[in-house]
């Protein structure tokens, strides 16, 4: 009996078979601009990444490259990817816009998806969530908790994103207390330990004793831990462990559902360009545990807010409302429309800060 041959046709077909279950895979890429241990936006979208592999299983394989600089070093590392044989590629930072669209215009066969962005091409969507909603009531639990009535906020960019939620806390808080002001001190980074830390003793020397911050480590929270009596709230991630205080609560994106119906779209053949933007109605916004550091009546209108923003009756920018220069902008009882939010780039009448150029 001839064995080998025998042996070598095993081999040879149980090597095609394994080519083939490769090819049969849907493989998707994600482009992180931090480190997935952050404790922050990109802690998150990597836990949506290890939901989609849970999801999945073997029907699908995800590729990761984190802590990527918003520019050339994304768009080097979205081709390798798209070379790489991904069918899908998320690409998680406002900053990759432009590096998406050039690498998708290359490899009109592979999918994308960008953060937070606004350019779209029949082979890339863009998806955010409606983080301003949440900086509703952190602003409102702000500006009943202040002793000092000053709240710092660290900014990243100034982008409209970043000035919406700036924008959203501040008369969310000024309606909870019109003596509250807010100082602003902008990072330039999305995610620096070092720098963050500064900024928050910063503010905390000029009187804050609330942060809330639009950076992604958990930084502002030590900082605010070891001064004492300052309140935070976890940015993009629960950040729990510094619950109950200084972290009183938190914003957290839930981008789990959306990562696992945007892949199952294109293992199913109907993927197709969108612009989706969902908030706390849709679970992609989460309102973290409000801990009982917050007085019962406060947690009770937190609530509130937010179960009136989840039905529709209320608008987080709704009229009366001014620009920072007096001039109008909403009449009463007048809502925002997303176009304006969409491309907000003025603060609102009371704040004091300045938008760098």
């Amino acid at each position: 009996m001839k064995l080998k041959p025998v042996l070598a046709g095993l081999a040879l077909a149980l090597g095609l078979a394994g080519v083939a279950a490769a090819a049969d895979k849907t493989k998707v890429g994600f482009i992180f601009v931090g480190p997935i241990g952050d404790g922050g936006w990109t802690h998150e979208h990597n836990v949506a990444r290890l939901a989609v592999e849970e999801k999945f299983g073997d029907a699908v394989e995800t590729i990761y490259q984190e802590s990527v600089p918003e520019g050339a070093d994304a768009e080097r590392v979205l081709t390798q990817m798209a070379l790489s044989g991904a069918d899908l590629i998320f690409s998680t930072s406002f900053g990759f816009m432009d590096p998406t669209m050039n690498v998708a215009a290359k490899f009109p066969d592979v999918k994308f998806e960008h953060a937070t962005g606004y350019k779209r091409a029949d082979n890339v969507g863009t998806y955010s969530a409606r983080f301003y909603e949440g900086r509703a009531i952190q602003g409102l639990i702000a500006g009943r908790m202040t002793q000092t009535n000053v709240v710092g906020y660290i900014a990243s960019f100034p982008i409209p994103e970043v000035i919406r939620g700036i924008n959203s806390a501040f008369i969310h808080a000024r309606k909870a207390n019109p003596d509250v002001q807010f100082k602003v001190i902008w990072a330039y980074t999305w995610f620096d330990p070092a720098k963050e830390a500064d900024a928050a003793a910063a503010l905390i020397e000029q009187g804050a004793d609330v942060i809330l911050q639009h950076t992604d480590s958990t930084a502002p929270q030590a900082a605010a831990e070891k001064a004492g009596n300052v309140i935070t709230f976890g940015q993009a991630s629960d950040m729990i462990e510094y619950a109950p205080r200084p972290r009183v609560s938190s914003i957290i994106d839930n981008w789990t559902p959306y990562y696992i119906d945007r892949v199952q779209a294109v293992m199913d053949g109907t993927w197709t360009s969108d612009d989706t933007w969902h908030g706390i109605r849709e679970g992609m916004v989460k309102i973290g545990e409000i801990t009982d550091a917050v007085p019962a009546d406060v947690k009770q209108a937190a609530l509130a807010l937010k179960d009136s923003i989840a039905s529709g009756d209320y608008h987080p920018f709704t009229g009366p409302l001014n620009k920072q220069d007096g001039t109008p902008w909403l009449t009463e009882g007048e809502t925002a429309d997303d176009g304006t939010l969409l491309g907000m780039n003025f603060f609102v009448e009371g704040l004091a800060a300045e938008i760098p150029q």
